[in-house]
């Protein structure tokens, strides 16, 4: 990241956005100044060197990034059909069919509740 380079100083109106607001903007971009007072040649070559550590150093975190999207996404594949092995088997053993259950004892009650019913209902005729 540029800001852990000490030859460069992050200035203007991103640099204010990303440390102290968060204001909206319609363009991104960094400046940035050369701290150390050199000779023309050794400051170029300073911030080639700086600038390439950077490159360098964005390349290794995009290609950490990737390989650790690559785990995540695979752990997360083998949760899910875990899961979903759990919740076919909990539904097995719940009598679940085509996406129902019956409920065998609550039926029983529901056909002893309507059965008095109709009892009552001849006995006073």
């Amino acid at each position: 990241h540029v800001a852990g380079e000490g030859v460069f100083a992050l200035k203007g109106g991103t640099a204010i956005n990303l440390f102290y607001r968060d204001l909206p903007r319609l363009s991104v971009d960094i400046d940035l100044t050369y701290l150390p007072i050199k000779d023309r040649a050794e400051s170029l070559d300073e911030i080639n060197a700086a600038m390439d550590r950077l490159k360098n150093n964005q390349f290794d975190e995009l290609k950490d990034a990737t390989r650790s999207y690559r785990d995540l996404r695979q752990a997360l594949l083998y949760v899910f059909e875990e899961r979903s092995k759990i919740a076919k088997l909990d539904r097995q053993e719940a009598g679940v069919v085509y996406d129902y259950a019956l409920d065998l004892d609550a039926a029983r009650d529901e056909i002893g509740r309507r059965l008095a019913r109709l009892r009552d209902a001849g006995d006073g005729g």
